[in-house]
């Protein structure tokens, strides 16, 4: 058998396989619960985040038979009927994908809309997905505004694009819109960490702690006596720097350290004009000021609060928060 991508073979086929997008998931699971369903969808979003995977499962949905044949429109189809087979293998007759990057023009809309007006032949609706959609014609939207608008009964359009700016306002009035986001980096590791543990394929493991709130969190220690906050090394700034650069969702908290208790942590815990030092540190490596906080315990700051282990290591804590 010939070797197939991993982005492929683990592509979604449905809507409980979806990661990262489960307010799409979510919207269009109960518009078929409910069986309240648009004519026309609209998928934004940049490269890679489903939204011709999104589109598959819509069509896998609205035509699934069920297992016995007996099925209807559900929002979990199941995989094994003949429509769902031929689907997930681009052989269904009634679903047809357009690449409107190289078919752009006027002929080749209206050769798609030609297939309009016959009732699908296999399922229970057609569906017209139509790819990049921005890269259509001025023509070649002005030729599909009727049909959009009101389409038959059976027929189901699906527009996907990574620049809505593009398309028309005309376009845009006659479509229920669903922006589907980029993936949290974290969502990513979870993700990436199920498909080598299927794959049997050896890794190191990479984790991120998380506090009770949820928010990513990373240690950096930046070093004390008992008088004074020792400068950070620029081999720490830099990881920090370097962690920031690579994950624009996030930014910095820098707390404040302590190893002691009582009066000993009053008078080592960074205070807030230390904390704003190694702030400006990482603005001159190159992060953006309004990405980073400094939060100390200075001279001002009770530290009642923080006399515990638990506050000890929140103190000594650096915060990564996702926007």
């Amino acid at each position: 058998m010939s070797y197939l991508v991993l982005a492929r073979k683990y592509r979604p086929r449905n809507f409980s396989e979806m990661v990262g997008q489960e307010h799409v998931v979510q919207a269009l699971t109960n518009a078929l619960t409910q069986q309240r369903l648009h004519h026309a969808y609209l998928f934004t979003g940049t490269r890679g985040v489903g939204k011709t995977t999104v589109s598959r499962i819509l069509a896998k949905s609205l035509n699934c038979q069920g297992p016995d044949g007996q099925g209807g429109i559900t929002a979990t189809p199941c995989g094994v009927c003949q429509a769902c087979r031929d689907i997930d293998s681009g052989r269904f007759v009634d679903y047809t994908e357009l690449d409107a990057a190289s078919n752009r023009g006027v002929d080749e809309v209206q050769g798609l809309l030609e297939q309009a007006v016959y009732k699908p032949v296999q399922g229970r609706f057609k569906v017209f997905m139509i790819d990049e959609v921005h890269m259509l014609t001025n023509t070649a939207f002005n030729a599909m505004l009727k049909t959009l608008e009101e389409p038959p009964e059976y027929l189901k359009f699906v527009l996907a694009t990574t620049d809505p700016q593009k398309v028309p306002v005309t376009v845009l009035s006659r479509c229920l819109q669903f922006n589907l986001r980029p993936m949290a980096p974290e969502t990513v590791l979870d993700h990436l960490t199920r498909v080598l543990g299927q794959e049997n394929v050896p890794a190191e493991q990479l984790k991120q702690d998380l506090d009770t709130t949820g928010k990513a969190v990373i240690q950096v220690n930046f070093a004390t006596d008992r008088t004074e906050i020792l400068p950070a090394s620029a081999p720490q700034i830099d990881a920090v720097a370097g962690l920031l650069r690579t994950n624009p969702g996030l930014r910095l908290a820098i707390n404040g350290h302590t190893d002691e208790t009582g009066a000993a942590a009053h008078n080592q815990a960074l205070s807030d004009g230390r904390a704003k030092a190694v702030m400006a540190k990482l603005v001159a490596a190159g992060v953006a000021r309004d990405r980073l906080k400094a939060r100390g315990f200075g001279a001002s700051s009770p530290v009642a609060a923080n006399d515990s282990a638990e506050g000890r290591a929140k103190n000594r804590r650096v915060e990564l928060v996702r926007f």
